[in-house]
């Protein structure tokens, strides 16, 4: 990976995220349908990211608690708290498949977001492939039709939060190591469901305890790879990858909980796709094109 270019690495750790994101909450619904509370399950989430880290940074804990952005890396944290805790909140309510479709309007808000606060440039090829992932969203999503439940809202608001951390993560960029991003949004995360969980707490079952344990590593490891993301390319670049999750979550869907797609969500999945190779095309040849052809990418 180290012979491509930054913003070819940032899309592929982008795409490495989601795919293991989209088996975490897999697994989440999988807790969630064994009559386990979201926030028990988000607890579980990030107290496993706490305890992996620390251990793994065990000697180097201490410069790892140093940031050269701490309000910045807090509010990023918070963020991150927010868009999995409402997203683990809303599968209890609708199909991970359609969750995942709601929430994978992010990137369009990332992509404007950045335009707006970040400075960087929206070339028409760009936003081509943003309108046409979102196309193939909405052809998941089905406005009007039965999905549109107060339910629906929950990962809409994840949506929002999510922005909020890819645009935050693009602000501090390589200023602070990943590890430390890391271990902010775990002790984050594992202060604030530590605090509340208690109100909720269900006894885990011997059954379900591998389920609780291993949800924290996969956050971790996913979390790790947006972090990379964000760092090595433009958040309106690596933006549009996250609507691989759509398609990803239809997948996890039907192996592991028998929910077969419909023929719109198959034709969602298929744009969406389709979208997505095109930016990743066009990313991927702009340091070997002129400059005058680069500065429209």
């Amino acid at each position: 990976m180290t012979s491509l270019s930054p913003t070819a690495r940032g899309i592929a750790y982008m795409i490495g995220g989601i795919t293991v994101f989209t088996l975490m909450d897999a697994l989440a619904k999988h807790l969630i349908l064994q009559g386990y509370s979201p926030l028990q399950v988000v607890w579980a989430r990030y107290t496993g990211q706490t305890v992996l880290i620390v251990a793994l940074l065990a000697p180097r804990l201490p410069g790892a608690l140093r940031s050269r952005h701490p309000a910045l890396q807090a509010l990023r944290s918070l963020f991150q708290f927010g868009a999995s805790g409402l997203f683990f909140l809303s599968l209890r309510y609708i199909g991970l498949a359609e969750a995942t479709a709601i929430a994978d309007t992010s990137p369009v808000l990332i992509t404007l977001g950045a335009a707006l606060f970040l400075g960087e440039r929206i070339g028409p090829r760009r936003l081509a492939g943003v309108i046409v992932a979102l196309i193939g969203a909405l052809i998941v999503i089905r406005p009007g039709g039965e999905l549109f439940t107060p339910a629906s809202f929950l990962p809409m608001a994840g949506a929002l939060c999510y922005t909020g951390f890819a645009l935050v993560s693009r602000r501090i960029g390589g200023a602070d190591s990943a590890w430390t991003s890391l271990l902010y949004a775990a002790l984050v995360g594992t202060v604030v469901t530590s605090a509340i969980v208690p109100a909720v707490w269900t006894p885990i079952a011997l059954r379900d305890l591998w389920g609780f344990v291993l949800i924290g590593g996969i956050g971790a490891l996913a979390q790790l790879g947006l972090f990379r993301a964000f760092t090595l390319a433009e958040a309106g670049t690596v933006a549009p990858f996250g609507y691989v999750g759509i398609p990803l979550a239809t997948l996890w869907g039907f192996t592991f909980f028998g929910t077969v797609p419909d023929r719109m969500t198959i034709l969602g999945a298929l744009v969406i796709i389709g979208a997505g190779l095109y930016v990743w095309h066009r990313e991927t040849r702009a340091p070997l094109a002129p400059q005058s052809d680069q500065e429209t990418t």
